[in-house]
Parts: C-alpha cells; sequence; structure tokens
C-alpha cells in the first residue's frame, strides 16, 4: 500500500537547467535563465510573473518556435515523454506538435487565418496528424466543435463571422483535436472580457479532466491560477524564485516578489482605495542586475543580495531566496 502512495506520475514534461537567448546587434538578451520545471500526467501547472518575465519564450522553447536566428536554446534539457525535443529532428518535433503538446496561443484574432474557413482550418489539423478520410476529419471536427459550445451550422464560417470568446474557442478546440497530452495556454484569456473569461477557463479544466490531459497554463494572474492549477511557478528576470503546490505557495509565500504579487491584487474584505504595487520596473534581460535580479526592487534586501546568486531553499515548497523563512 505505501509503496501505492509513493508512485509517481508519468512525467510528461520535464525542463531543466533551460537557458534562451536572443543574440541581437546591441547585445544579447537573456529571457530563461535556468529554470527547472516538471508536470506530471493530468496535473496542471500555473506559470506566472510580468510582462517580460520569460514565460512566453519558455513555452515556444517546449514547442521548439523560438525564431532561429535570432533566439537559441543555450543550455538545458526540454523531455517530452523521456524524449528531448531540443535533439530531435523538426520532422519529429513537427509530429509532436498537435499530437502529443498543443498550445492555444495568446491572441485567439490572430491564430487563425482569415482567408480559410473554421472548418476548413480545423480539418487540415486533423488530416496533418491522423491518417482519416475527408468525411472523418469533418465529422470529427463537427464533434469537437460541439464540445466547446459552436454548432455544426457555423463549420462553413470564417473567423470574422465569430466573437472574441468564440475565436478563442474555435483555437480551443483545435488544440484539443489530436488529443494533445500536453495542452499549453498562453494566457488564453487575455483579450476576453471578464464573463467570457470565467466561461473559457471553465471549459480548459472541463476538457482537462475529460481527456486527463496535462496543462501548462501562462498566466500574471494568480486568481485564475488559484482556480485552475494544481500546481504554482512564479517566475521573474527568467529564473523560478518559488515554486511548489498552489496551497503551499498561496498560503505559505516565502520569496519577496510574490509576495508583492499578492499585495498588489485587489481584496475583497479591504476597503483600502490603493493598491500596494511593486516598486521599479522588471529588469532589462540585455542588462540584467548582479546578485538577486529582483534585489533592485525588494525592500528586504541586503548588500549580500546585491553581489551574491540566491541559494535555492525548501521550506514545504522551493524558493530562491537569501532571507530564510
Amino acid at each position: 500500500m505505501n509503496e501505492e502512495k509513493e508512485t509517481k506520475k508519468e512525467q510528461v514534461l520535464e525542463i531543466k537547467n533551460l537557458h534562451v537567448h536572443y543574440l541581437i546587434e546591441s547585445g544579447t538578451v537573456k529571457a530563461v535563465n535556468g529554470i527547472d520545471l516538471s508536470i506530471g500526467e493530468g496535473e496542471s501547472l500555473g506559470l506566472v510573473g510580468e510582462t517580460g518575465a520569460g514565460k512566453t519564450t519558455t513555452c515556444m522553447a517546449v514547442m521548439q518556435l523560438i525564431p532561429d536566428p535570432p533566439g537559441v536554446i543555450v543550455d538545458g534539457e526540454i523531455l517530452f515523454k523521456g524524449e528531448n525535443m531540443i535533439y530531435n529532428t523538426e520532422k519529429r518535433n513537427e509530429e509532436i506538435r498537435g499530437n502529443g503538446i498543443s498550445m492555444i496561443f495568446q491572441d485567439p484574432m490572430t491564430a487563425l487565418n482569415p482567408i480559410m474557413t473554421v472548418g476548413e482550418q480545423l480539418m487540415e489539423v486533423v488530416t496533418t496528424h491522423e491518417n482519416v478520410s475527408k468525411k472523418e476529419a469533418r465529422e470529427k471536427v463537427i464533434e469537437t466543435l460541439k464540445m466547446v459550445g459552436i454548432k455544426s451550422d457555423r463549420f462553413d464560417d470564417y473567423p470574422h463571422q465569430f466573437s472574441g470568446g468564440q475565436k478563442q474557442r474555435v483555437v480551443i478546440s483545435m488544440a484539443l483535436l489530436c488529443n494533445p497530452s500536453l495542452l499549453i495556454a498562453d494566457e488564453p484569456t487575455t483579450a476576453l472580457d471578464v464573463t467570457i473569461q470565467a466561461q473559457v477557463l471553465e471549459l480548459i479544466q472541463k476538457l482537462q479532466k475529460t481527456f486527463h490531459t496535462s496543462l501548462l497554463l501562462i498566466s500574471h494572474d494568480l486568481g485564475v491560477v488559484a482556480e485552475t492549477c494544481d500546481n504554482v511557478a512564479i517566475m521573474y528576470a527568467g529564473e523560478i524564485v518559488e515554486a511548489g503546490t498552489v496551497r503551499e505557495v498561496f498560503l505559505n509565500t516565502k520569496h519577496p516578489y510574490t509576495k508583492g504579487l499578492f499585495e498588489s491584487i485587489p481584496k475583497m474584505n479591504d476597503d483600502s482605495e490603493t493598491l500596494i504595487p511593486i516598486e521599479g520596473q522588471p529588469p532589462n534581460p540585455a542588462d540584467l542586475p548582479t546578485g538577486c535580479c529582483f534585489h533592485p526592487r525588494c525592500k528586504y534586501k541586503t548588500k549580500q543580495c546585491e553581489t551574491e546568486k540566491p541559494p535555492v531553499r525548501h521550506q514545504g515548497h522551493m524558493y530562491r531566496c537569501h532571507l530564510e523563512g
């Protein structure tokens, strides 16, 4: 019985010591700087941070879609079910994209081809990855559209005939057509109003449970992550500064940056008219600070923080800071 409890879920995605740089004329942009992440079968992980933290670059690296040039994966491993995608051929990674890993992109307005009907675009996904007839592909597309709340009579409509929320549903159905093992959602509700946001997040959760799909959710919204994910990783200046279960990180926050994120969120039981922002701006990834990258904005900083990289600590969960507890 103890052996059953200790049995680990199969790791669908493992990222080890990943470094991604963009080599431009003015210098080197260090977008991702040695991150480690893992997602088990059926698990969901929220990757949280401000704009420019390196979240989307991490996703694009997993998908092997980093633009080269100027992007370069300098070091690290990206293991999808034990297979290192960095060393795969492009043909092999194309097979994995769609069948193994699918991505819901940030802006549904630009994710769809405006001169093809929605049905044509979705059928192309099926026929590219599966050996089926056009009739079978059409039936599968219609069935998947129904699952996300789009009626079959919209099959021959063009993207401009859909609302923003409907476009996002189409993009979600596109990502799920080939039953991927891992679904990456890059801020899937950014362009939507609050009511539609809630519907889309509820839909993603429902479909994830239905297909037992692992989920990597990229967001700057801790509330969204709390409602959607099992685990959370906080990203700052291309590094994971705190990570653990959602419950542990939210109730036992350790890193000053994570604390700052929580302090800047409006609270239902607080009548304060102003929020407490994190002072300063995120660092320029082409000119990162020495020592702890967060020290220029940290109210707890010491001289040590300015010169030495912080150690990784474990107190219930992982965090990276010179301060203990």
